[in-house]
């Protein structure tokens, strides 16, 4: 690579680590305030814990386009399933070369997605409980799906193996970050229950507002600057975009959250008679996931369209879950991130356009062409099967089994009291009284 495009990848990769601190923000907010400390330090440790383990081994299982990699032979045709890299990132030359660059971005991606379950098990997830949990996703389950759309495996191979369009796409990681993260939070989800006081006897769902609207719409401003790093490096290092792309890739991320909030706000606005401000604010989020996958290979329309689908769905999904289905997910990250990152890469088939590849990515996997291909959809479809198929029982069976090694939930005594003083000793907000709940009356 060029010394000015290593210049500029490593700049935006400086600039992911803000969607770690916005999204640590937006989940504090909408807890509770005496958890509010506690979802703060625990979401420091998660990203510690997510970035150790993944340069332990992580990348070695992920690996990179053309690095060594274990395959299998079907029908006369090889498949990448799992990278052979050295643990500790042995072997890696920090010298600007795509791999350095590669496992730089990556370690801010999966401290993202590791902190994507937070939302859904705010106030009743044990900080030791989610350290092991993210072990688990960092070590194991992000890097093998990662590897198979980012490091040359069988996802990525669908095109020259199969004829699938391109393989599957997926430029900022709407399936690979977002969804992986997502799908894990309604797993832990379930493990945990629902919080104390969520459901009446009746098993109706009772209201329990963030405690901080401002830290929420901050979370939103800091989240955006680091998807725009995200989207930008990982269409560049993973799909051969050309640099000159970046100003593309800024503008459908911008619009795509814009569309996304304003069709939360007006849904909201409609259907309760004033905007709802956590709603919206996870709209704005849900735009910006569901504009990852396809962000380099989109016209400006077509953004606002994807952003106006995944507001939508985050407005409409939030209460579906809890009504229907009985899950508590006081952040809203299975329907940001699980179902705003799978509309993300559906939207790839339908939207993108893929030009030839600015630089040779390695390995022939990103087939030149000028217009959709009609096998993309095909491979975008294969991408989501896998995703609900696999990742989601394989991150369940994994925490299922941590459960029952290292119990996951709080003790009901803890959650009266607030995880801020019974798993840390002390509130976030000392001066004021933070707890007044009445647990009789609920299940």
């Amino acid at each position: 690579m060029p010394i000015t495009e290593i210049v500029l990848v490593i700049l935006l990769i400086l600039l992911a680590p803000f969607s770690v601190a916005g999204l640590s923000l937006i989940n504090t907010g909408l807890g509770r305030s005496r958890s509010a400390a506690h979802c703060l330090l625990t979401s420091l440790c998660i990203f510690a814990v997510a970035a150790g383990v993944y340069v332990i081994c992580g990348f070695a299982w992920q690996g990179y386009i053309g690095a060594p990699a274990h395959v299998i032979v079907v029908a006369g045709r090889q498949w990448n399933w799992l990278a052979r890299g050295s643990f500790f990132l042995r072997g890696i030359e920090f010298d600007g070369a795509p791999i350095s660059l590669a496992a730089g971005l990556q370690i801010f991606s999966v401290g993202l997605a590791a902190l994507i379950p937070m939302g859904a098990c705010l106030d009743r997830w044990r900080l030791s409980a989610a350290c092991a949990s993210t072990a688990l996703l960092a070590g194991w389950t992000y890097p093998l799906f990662a590897h198979w759309v980012w490091g040359g495996g069988w996802l990525a191979q669908l095109g020259i193996n199969a004829a699938m369009g391109h393989g599957v796409i997926d430029a900022g990681g709407s399936g690979t970050i977002q969804a992986v993260g997502g799908l894990t939070a309604l797993a832990l989800a379930w493990i945990l229950g629902p919080r104390r006081g969520k459901y009446s006897l009746e098993g109706m769902p009772t209201a329990i507002p963030g405690h901080n609207a401002v830290l929420i719409l901050l979370g939103c401003f800091l989240a955006f600057f680091g998807w725009l790093g995200l989207n930008s490096a990982g269409a560049i290092l993973f799909t051969g975009a050309a640099p000159g792309r970046i100003v593309l890739i800024s503008i459908n991320t911008a619009l795509a959250a814009g569309a996304a909030v304003l069709a939360a706000v007006l849904i909201t606005g409609m259907r309760f008679g004033r905007p709802d401000v956590s709603i919206s604010a996870n709209g704005w989020v849900g735009g910006l996931v569901a504009s990852s996958a396809s962000c380099a290979f989109i016209s400006p329309l077509a953004a606002l369209v994807i952003g106006a689908i995944a507001g939508a769905l985050v407005t409409y999904s939030v209460e579906w879950f809890e009504l229907h289905l009985g899950v508590d997910d006081p952040g809203g990250a299975i329907s940001v991130h699980a179902l705003g990152g799978i509309w993300g890469l559906l939207a790839v088939a339908i939207f993108a356009r893929f030009p030839a590849p600015a630089v040779d990515i390695g390995g022939g996997l990103f087939r030149a062409a000028s217009t959709r291909d009609a096998g993309q959809a095909l491979a975008q479809a294969v991408a989501v099967a896998t995703l609900i198929g696999f990742v989601l029982p394989l991150t369940y069976g994994l925490n299922l089994a941590l459960n029952r090694i290292w119990p996951q939930r709080v003790a009901m005594e803890g959650e009266r009291q607030g995880l801020d003083l019974y798993e840390l000793g002390g509130g976030a907000y000392p001066e004021f009284v933070t707890h007044s709940d009445e647990f009789g009356q609920f299940r």
